[in-house]
């Protein structure tokens, strides 16, 4: 067993190989899976409508955090395990399944094999609390969310391949395969559970909200991730109905953004546990102000490219650093519960940007947008300017 006391930097791929499996069933439900359904003659609605449902764990997730701080006797691995085995029997199962003769069990077992990921993540979420020491949280996150981006891109190229190799039904086993083979690495790592008695979480979250940090931290979360849910979305329509570029073009364009956002992570990860949060957050969130907004002079495509990917880095810099500022104001007796909701905020202002993009540029104009995009940063500079940080950090 490995002992990560004694191994203290197994911890960065062990986490970032956890981060992998939430990267791959991502890029799973919204690249391969879409494509499958739609080579099947399904409706757009209906196929919109089951990779809806693989989103729904995540929007409860804190359901999960729940269930494992209420189970907290038991340690962070067991169901670190549970949740990735249920996850890669899933697709393997949606294998033998064929949706036109049966969509319905091909759904909930997408919604089934996504929940079972969603619990993984919680779990490693409260685990990576628990492990990381203050002045190491920061590189924690940089290897968990560069592990889901990497996940991201070596599915949607490698799994791809599969499928245009051989078949469909082989991709999904070989994605179960993947989820089942990660899951060995913690398996083989020795978990010291350090809180053994159960909380009353309810009592508990009450009152860490009730702080004056964790609610401006809440606020800031959904403030900062607006722009990026909604240039996601704004950057591929704007290359196809402006630049007028294929989809293979803009498929190899929109992959320079994660590309550049692992490098980012690494950087404000390793920068944040120098620096401090706070200050590094205002470097990159002051920076992304400006070059997000600089995005309406993406006239050509090699303009657009280079501000995409500038844009994409500053984000994987912001992206580690809010988790480590996140996980600082986190309660490790109740690491699952709290940070959970905290990065849910997080995603539900992604979520919204994403939402609301299609109406913003029916109603402002791809420049505008571009102009705004940046703009809303300038109301989570302003939040996290009141926000005072746990840790003294000191440049060293």
């Amino acid at each position: 067993m490995i002992d990560l006391a004694k191994h203290k930097l197994a911890k960065y791929p062990l986490f970032g190989s956890l981060y992998f499996s939430q990267g791959l069933i991502y890029a799973l439900a919204t690249v391969i899976i879409n494509v499958y359904l739609d080579s099947k003659g399904i409706p757009d609605s209906i196929i919109a409508l089951i990779i809806g449902l693989a989103y729904i764990p995540w929007v409860v997730k804190f359901i999960f955090g729940w269930m494992v701080d209420h189970y907290i006797k038991f340690g962070r691995k067991k169901f670190i395990i549970l949740g990735g085995t249920l996850s890669g029997i899933c697709f393997i199962i949606i294998s033998f399944i064929d949706p036109q003769t049966a969509l319905i069990p091909f759904a909930l077992i997408i919604l089934v094999g996504s929940s079972g990921i969603a619990f993984l993540d919680v779990a490693a979420d409260a685990w990576a609390i628990e492990l990381s020491g203050e002045r190491e949280r920061g590189k924690i996150n940089a290897a968990m969310f560069g592990g889901l981006f990497i996940g991201m891109a070596v599915t949607s190229i490698v799994i791809g391949a599969v499928a245009e190799t051989f078949n469909y039904q082989f991709a999904f086993v070989v994605s179960g395969l993947f989820v089942l083979c990660i899951i060995i690495f913690p398996l083989m790592v020795k978990e010291t559970i350090i809180v053994k008695r159960k909380e009353k979480i309810r009592k508990l979250l009450v009152s860490e909200f009730k702080k004056k940090e964790v609610q401006l931290v809440s606020l800031f979360m959904p403030l900062s991730a607006i722009s990026f849910g909604l240039l996601a979305i704004v950057i591929p329509q704007y290359m196809n109905d402006v630049l007028m570029l294929t989809i293979g073009q803009i498929g190899l364009i929109m992959a320079v953004a994660p590309i550049a956002t692992v490098i980012g992570n690494v950087v404000g990860g390793f920068v944040s546990d120098k620096w401090g949060r706070k200050k590094t957050l205002f470097v990159f969130l002051g920076l992304n102000l400006i070059f997000a907004a600089m995005l309406v002079f993406g006239d050509t495509w090699q303009r657009l490219v280079i501000l995409w990917g500038i844009v994409g880095l500053l984000h994987g810099g912001h992206y580690s650093t809010f988790g480590a500022l996140a996980m600082d104001v986190t309660n490790p007796k109740i690491g699952a519960s709290q940070f959970s909701l905290l990065m849910a905020f997080g995603n539900a202002g992604e979520m919204g940007g994403t939402v609301f993009s299609g109406s913003l540029i029916s109603l402002l104009g791809f420049s505008r947008v571009f102009l705004y995009s940046g703009w809303i940063y300038g109301p989570a500079l302003i939040v996290l300017y009141f926000i005072k940080e746990k840790i003294k950090f000191k440049d060293t």
